[in-house]
């Protein structure tokens, strides 16, 4: 499984790189999983929302993903630099539409879930984000869902930050099986949370 990470400037670097390393534990444990960090203008140091540079190696679609992970960061406080500032701009929603409308599986952890919406891919479709934006996700056309990890097929949402972790195991499990997302898990010494709403 292909998998990139679409960064941004003013990204939550867990929502991040939590999946990130989740799924680079799997690869540890046996899966046949890859993952790229990646921005719509290439290869750069992408300052994260606390400051953190994150050195991101390629361009948002190069590597021809199965899967794209968007982290959120920055929605709640409607700074200048985040998900609420790529929302606006645009750019970012229209790249990840496009990849879906090309059969990516696009997997969203915190208020990346926003910028799912922001492209029109949650309308209609059982969704959750971060509790901050959880009012701005009921104003769209999502099905707002009380769990911690949504899988509606090829579209998939997390709660807040450390949600990411959960939903990278998740990702594990679906496409490799429980074992492989169990040794991952036990590796990290992290125990999963729940609930998974599978649509």
């Amino acid at each position: 499984m292909n998998v990139e990470v679409a960064l941004f400037d003013g990204v939550e670097a867990l929502d991040a790189l939590g999946p990130a390393e989740v799924l680079a534990y799997g690869r540890d444990a046996g899966a046949d999983v890859e993952v790229t960090l990646t921005t719509l203008d290439g290869e750069r140091t992408v300052p994260t929302s606390h400051g953190i540079g994150v050195e991101a190696v390629g361009t948002l679609g190069e590597t021809d993903p199965d899967l794209v992970v968007v982290p959120g960061g920055g929605w709640n406080a409607r700074r200048d630099a985040g998900a609420w500032a790529e929302a606006e701009r645009g750019d970012l929603p229209e790249r990840l539409a496009a990849l879906h409308a090309d059969g990516v599986t696009l997997a969203a952890v915190c208020t990346g879930g926003m910028l799912l919406s922001r492209a029109g891919l949650l309308a209609g479709r059982p969704a959750v984000t971060h509790h901050g934006a959880i009012d701005d996700l009921r104003e769209t056309d999502a099905e707002v869902v009380d769990a911690r990890v949504v899988d509606d097929g090829d579209v998939l949402t997390a709660g807040g930050i450390t949600s990411g972790l959960d939903l990278g195991l998740y990702l594990l499990e679906r496409a490799f099986g429980e074992a492989t997302a169990a040794a991952a898990a036990e590796q990290m010494e992290y125990e999963r949370r729940g609930p998974v709403h599978v649509a």
